[in-house]
């Protein structure tokens, strides 16, 4: 579906913010790419989109290079950005406008998400607070039915109904032919939506794995004193939890969060984990 090799971006007379990044992702995944704060998350989704060009490396999706924009690449993707400016125009006419860029858009699952987001469709897009403008924004991309749907940061602006909304709604859009990829610093908004992790750290991809991968290797819950030398991470904020090599423990639900702020303290430990099954130890 989508390709990274070996890309290198920076801006001018600045830093690196991408070095040598390589991911895939397929079809039928949500996807969680995380990061703290300039790590370079909105820069990637930006190559992903076509919108920024890599120093090197490139970006394929369905084998075409996204720095062309060829019109049959870019009716494969739909981007919801962080930060966004939307016209003067009302969200049916939004609609009319736009939807024929995308040859498999849907109008009834687009009017359908607009009423369940509780908008009318004769409401000017400009008179919308910033979270039901972003509402209009992932109805639109959800109704494309592009092979590949990004969104940035799209639980900004939404309060905590609003979140669980867009939770059931994003997990009952993705289908086995199509790629979703979420960016977020807010861990804890995608928990129970997405199903393979990416974390990137000081400009490069520190973490890349499945949530089956994860659960089946790692155990999330409270150390005892038996477990300490099995201690990957732990943080008294979260109650004495930890995340440890799972050994023979039973399965236990992902931690997100957990194992976010495990990975950027303890990247190789928890690599190490993931790379070996423990049977009885």
């Amino acid at each position: 579906m989508l390709q990274l090799e070996n890309l290198f971006y920076h801006y001018p007379k600045s830093k690196t913010v991408l070095d040598n990044v390589s991911l895939t992702f397929s079809e039928g995944n949500i996807y969680g790419l995380f990061g703290k704060n300039g790590e370079g998350k909105s820069t990637l989704m930006k190559i992903m989109a076509g919108l920024l060009f890599p120093k090197s490396g490139q970006c394929t999706i369905l084998g075409r290079h996204m720095a062309k924009r060829s019109a049959n690449g870019l009716q494969n993707l739909f981007l919801v950005p962080e930060d966004f400016e939307l016209p003067n125009l009302t969200i049916e006419t939004y609609e009319k406008v736009h939807s024929p860029f995308y040859p498999t858009f849907s109008k009834n699952q687009f009017y359908e998400l607009i009423q369940e987001f509780k908008l009318h469709p004769r409401e000017k897009i400009t008179r919308l607070s910033f979270g039901q403008k972003k509402k209009v924004l992932i109805a639109f991309g959800i109704a494309t039915y592009t092979k590949l749907l990004l969104l940035d940061e799209p639980t900004n602006g939404l309060d905590i109904p609003s979140k669980s909304q867009f939770r059931k709604i994003m997990a009952s859009a993705v289908d086995q032919g199509r790629s979703i990829i979420i960016s977020t610093h807010q861990v804890r908004d995608l928990h129970s939506l997405i199903n393979h992790v990416v974390i990137l750290d000081n400009c490069k991809v520190v973490f890349d794995h499945s949530l089956s991968e994860v659960s089946e290797n790692l155990w999330f819950g409270r150390a005892s004193d038996m477990a300490k030398e099995a201690i990957l991470y732990t943080e008294t904020s979260f109650g004495g939890k930890a995340v440890m090599r799972r050994s023979d423990r039973p399965e236990t639900e992902v931690d997100l969060e957990l194992l976010f702020n495990a990975v950027l303290n303890n990247p190789k430990g928890v690599q190490l984990a993931l790379e070996q099954t423990y049977h009885g130890v």
